[in-house]
C-alpha cells in the first residue's frame, strides 16, 4: 500500500523530486505482487492507474494495480495504514488511531483513511475493526511468532496514550495483535526523527531468530552512546527458547543534512520485505554498496533492490515508512 503525495501535503514544493521515488517503489513492487494506491488528487490517481497498468502489461509483470481516491494529510502509510492480523484462519483489518506521532502535525484525514478504503471495498470481505489506541505501524516490529520489538521512547510517550502504563500497553497488544511478549528497547536515537524513535529505523527482524540493527562506529558522533546502549540491550534479549538472537550490524551512512543544516534520520534499517525481494533505501553515500552486500547476505533467496530515498529523507522518513504490507487475499484486484 502507498498513500501518494499530492499538492495538499508537505511534499507540495518537492513533488518533482519525490514522485519518481514513489514510482520506483511502485514499479518494483509490481514485479512481485499487487499494489494498492490511494491519493486525494483524483486526476493524478487516474494517471497513475493508467500508467502503472500499462507499465505492468508492457513488462509482463504479475502485480495488479488497485487505486482508491481518499483524502490524506500526508504519505506515511506505515503509520496511518491498516495492520492486518489472522484470526481463526481469516484476515481481520485493524484500524488503530493515528494522531501524527503525538499531535505534531495535522492528522484528521490520515486517521480516517482506513475507513475510506474499507468503505470503497479495498479490503474485500475482510472485516475492519477499530481499536481505540494510538499506534503507528513503524513503532512495532513482529517476528510473526508472537514476539514484538518496540521502543519505550515511542509507545510510552504521553502524547499518544497518556492513561496507559507499560503493563496496560502489553495487555492491549496481546489482545489485539496476539503478542505473547514485547521486547522493549530503552535506548536508540536518530537526529531529525519526528517519530520518537520508531523501531523500523533502528532494529528489524530478518527471521524469528535474527535481528539487524543500526550501529554507529564513530565515537565522536552524537549517536554513538545511544546506539551502543541499544546494541547492548539487543545482546541481552533472548528468544522464547532462551537462546540469544543472531545480530547483524548495518552500515552507518555518512550524514545527510537538509538545507538548514539539520541532520536527517537516514538509515538502512528502513527496508521493505516483499515477495521474493527486499527494497533497500539508499542515499547516494559511500556506504550504499556495503548495505546492499550485507542485506544480500541476510536475504540470500531474495533480490535486493536499492532505491534512492534521499528525497524522502528530507521529510524525515524513508522507504519502509511510506509503505504498508497487506496479506494476500485481502485486497481484491
Amino acid at each position: 500500500m502507498l498513500t501518494w503525495p499530492h499538492p495538499g501535503t508537505d511534499w507540495a514544493n518537492s513533488l518533482k523530486d519525490v514522485e519518481p521515488v514513489f514510482l520506483e517503489i511502485a514499479k518494483s513492487v509490481l514485479r512481485y505482487q499487487n499494489l494498492l494506491i490511494s491519493c486525494e488528487h483524483v486526476a493524478r490517481l487516474q494517471e497513475l492507474d493508467r500508467d502503472l497498468k500499462a507499465y505492468a502489461a508492457k513488462h509482463g509483470l504479475p502485480g495488479k494495480v488497485i487505486t482508491v481516491p481518499a483524502p490524506a494529510n500526508d504519505t506515511w502509510a506505515r503509520d496511518h495504514g491498516p495492520i492486518t492480523i489472522e484470526e481463526d484462519g481469516k484476515a481481520v483489518v485493524l484500524d488503530f488511531r493515528f494522531n501524527a506521532w503525538g499531535g505534531k502535525f495535522p492528522w484528521e484525514k490520515d486517521n480516517a483513511l482506513n475507513s475510506h478504503l474499507a468503505n470503497a471495498g479495498a479490503f474485500g470481505d475482510s472485516p475492519i475493526r477499530t481499536v481505540d489506541f494510538v499506534l503507528e505501524g513503524g513503532s512495532i516490529e513482529s517476528d510473526g511468532q508472537g514476539s514484538i520489538l518496540t521502543t519505550s521512547e515511542c509507545l510510552m510517550t504521553p502524547s499518544r496514550n497518556p492513561s496507559m502504563d507499560r503493563t496496560d500497553i502489553e495487555q492491549l497488544l496481546a489482545e489485539t495483535l496476539g503478542a505473547s511478549r514485547l521486547l522493549w528497547l530503552n535506548h536508540g536515537y536518530l537526529a531529525g526523527d519526528d517519530t520518537d524513535s520508531h523501531i523500523d529505523t533502528l532494529a528489524r527482524f530478518c527471521a524469528p531468530d535474527h535481528i539487524c540493527y543500526v550501529a554507529c562506529p564513530e565515537v565522536a558522533d552524537e549517536h554513538y552512546s545511544a546506539l551502543a546502549a541499544m546494541e547492548e540491550e539487543l545482546r541481552e534479549f533472548r528468544q522464547p527458547d532462551g537462546r540469544p538472537y543472531r545480530l547483524t550490524a548495518l552500515p552507518w551512512p555518512d550524514p545527510v543534512y537538509d538545507e538548514d543544516g539539520e541532520r536527517l534520520p537516514a538509515t538502512y534499517a528502513n527496508f521493505l520485505i516483499i515477495n521474493e525481494a527486499v527494497l533497500l533505501p539508499v542515499y547516494g553515500v559511500a556506504q550504499d554498496g556495503q548495505a546492499v552486500t550485507i542485506l544480500q547476505g541476510i536475504f540470500p533467496e531474495r533480490e535486493i533492490i536499492p532505491i534512492n530515498c534521499r528525497p524522502l529523507i528530507y521529510q524525515h522518513g524513508s522507504l519502509h515508512c511510506v509503505t504498508m504490507q497487506i496479506p494476500a487475499g485481502v485486497v481484491n484486484p
